[in-house]
């Protein structure tokens, strides 16, 4: 039960820290940092999605359903993330055309 406990302790930190990691890395400057986490979020989905195939290798429609739900059960990190990203984008994108705003105003 203790163990149990500290495991779901460290996986609620570490979903925590890839979100405030996403937030930091969405609201640099260089857009495309913001999109490293979802990157390889897909990258790892599409590797055991594939890996699924290869394994399973038959055409039943239940199988192939199966493998399909399963790539996107775990595609959805790579939806927050980009969402998170998306969301901190536009807020830059904002600033950026008030800034532009304000010169031509000058």
């Amino acid at each position: 039960m203790f163990y149990a406990s500290i495991s779901i302790f460290v996986l609620i930190a570490i979903l925590i820290g890839t979100v405030i990691l996403q937030v930091f890395l969405s609201r640099m400057e260089n857009k495309w940092i913001g999109l490293i986490l979802p990157a390889l979020s897909f990258f790892i989905a599409s590797i055991i999605g594939i890996g699924r195939i290869i394994y399973d290798f038959q055409t039943s429609f239940s199988v192939i359903l199966a493998d399909i739900l399963t790539f996107l059960l775990y595609n959805i990190p790579t939806a927050i993330f980009l969402l998170i990203y998306l969301t901190c984008r536009e807020k830059f994108k904002k600033n950026k055309e008030i800034e532009k705003m304000n010169i031509q105003d000058l």
